[in-house]
Order: C-alpha cells, then sequence, then structure tokens
C-alpha cells in the first residue's frame, strides 16, 4: 500500500479539513477523506486507515460538547444507524473494489447535491420543530449505511437534524455523539470482515497528529471563519474527487 508525495499531501489535508469539520460543523464534511484516498489506494484500505483516526477525533469531540447534544434525537438515530451498519457491512463483503469505487463515487457526488439543494432548508425560518420519525429512522439507517462503505454519513444525518431546527450547539453536539457511536459500532464489523492490517494501521498512526490540530482548527475557526467559502471549497473539492473516482469505477 503506497502514495506518492500528492497523495500523503492531499490526505493529509482531508484528515485536517475531517478534524475541522467534526469538531466545529457537525460532521459536514467527514466524508472527505476516504473519496480522496482511494484515488491513491484499494477503498477497502482507505476505509480502514481513516476509522481509527475518526474515533479518536470523537473521543476529543464528545469532552468538548458533553451534555449539550439532544438524546432524545439520539434514541431514534442510532439504532436506525446500527441497521445501516449491518446492511453496508454485508454489502462491503461482497463488492468488488470497482463497485465500491462506484459507490463512493456516487455517494460523494450526492454530498455535493446534498450541499447546493440544503441551501432552500438553510434559508428557511429558524426555529425548533418537532421530531419526524420515520425521517429520523430513514437518515440514520441511511447515514450507518454510507457511513460503513466511506465513513460519508453526514448528508443523511445533517439533513434530518437541519429538519429539527436545532439550534447551533446542539445541533453539532448531537452529530457529534452520533457519529461517536457509530464508529465505536463499526468497529467490530470491521474486524469481522478483516479490513484491517499492519499497513493500514501503520498508515493511521502516522495520520494520528493531525488529529488535534483540526480538532483545535474547528473549535477557534468556528466563530471566525463564514461557513460558505469553506462549504464552497470542500464541496467542490469532494465533487472533483468522487467525479474521478466514477470514471476510475465505471473504466476498470
Amino acid at each position: 500500500m503506497q502514495m506518492d508525495a500528492l497523495g500523503w499531501f492531499v490526505t493529509a489535508i482531508a484528515i485536517l479539513l475531517t478534524g475541522i469539520s467534526k469538531a466545529g460543523l457537525g460532521g459536514a464534511l467527514g466524508g472527505l477523506a476516504v473519496p480522496f484516498m482511494s484515488m491513491w489506494i484499494p477503498p477497502r484500505d482507505a476505509v480502514a486507515v481513516v476509522l481509527p483516526i475518526l474515533i479518536v477525533m470523537d473521543m476529543v469531540g464528545i469532552r468538548v460538547w458533553r451534555g449539550k447534544a439532544d438524546r432524545g434525537d439520539l434514541r431514534h438515530l442510532v439504532p436506525a444507524a446500527l441497521l445501516g451498519i449491518g446492511v453496508g457491512t454485508l454489502l462491503f463483503g461482497v463488492l468488488s473494489d470497482r463497485m465500491v469505487k462506484l459507490v463512493l463515487g456516487l455517494i460523494a457526488l450526492a454530498f455535493v447535491a446534498d450541499r447546493l439543494l440544503r441551501r432552500r432548508a438553510e434559508a428557511a425560518a429558524p426555529g425548533e420543530r418537532p421530531r419526524a420519525l420515520p425521517f429520523a429512522w430513514l437518515c440514520g439507517a441511511g447515514a450507518g449505511f454510507t457511513s460503513t462503505l466511506a465513513h460519508a454519513g453526514g448528508p443523511p444525518i445533517m439533513a434530518y437534524l437541519l429538519s429539527r431546527g436545532l439550534p447551533k450547539e446542539r445541533f453539532v453536539a448531537t452529530s457529534v455523539f452520533f457519529f461517536t457511536a457509530i464508529n465505536l459500532a463499526k468497529l467490530p464489523f470491521y474486524l469481522g470482515i478483516g479490513l484491517f492490517s499492519r499497513d493500514t494501521l501503520l498508515m493511521s498512526a502516522m495520520l494520528l497528529p493531525l488529529v488535534p490540530v483540526g480538532v483545535w482548527l474547528g473549535l477557534h475557526l468556528l466563530r471566525r471563519i463564514p461557513e460558505r467559502p469553506f462549504f464552497l471549497f470542500a464541496t467542490w473539492a469532494l465533487a472533483l474527487s468522487g467525479g474521478k473516482l466514477l470514471w476510475d469505477g465505471l473504466a476498470g
């Protein structure tokens, strides 16, 4: 499992953006790292490398946002996500690398579409709205499924939380605790299908020093940098990586 200098640089940027996002933006960009890394290494190796990094980020995040998450939403979202994780694991075990690249490319492009369409929801009148349980279960299961394949559970869960109209802090805190639960839940599934190897764990260890940097930036930049330029840059970068993966899958 090898990456050139450009691969390491792009991966490092993606990990930093993931840390910034998880700490300060509710995990909106959590799907960046795997599509970028999959341009250099097999998708299965990419998800195995990223999971330990995400778990460390989560451990930091729950300390920061302790006591601020919406427990009622978590009670509905997390069980549904476990079902999605199970389905995603079954598909991961039977899909070829080519098919996984196709799925990852589609997920990345779906993220882009989600960001563009979400402008309407963000422009809607503020105010907390009641839970729609079928929508919560659907988004929870969707987040578990896409998170298993690509650590890209952000779009479904953010679609649900945006529909709730939660205050910013509760929005971010609920997302952090949700992804802490499902990333830990994915660990035995990944072990069961043999995703981890000495090489993936070594690469995870080499990237771990970026975690505190990304989390620190997320916490400190949230109040200082407007969301729109940050999301615009990351969204179109993800669109490019998703398009490349989709092309590789179709041409493979």
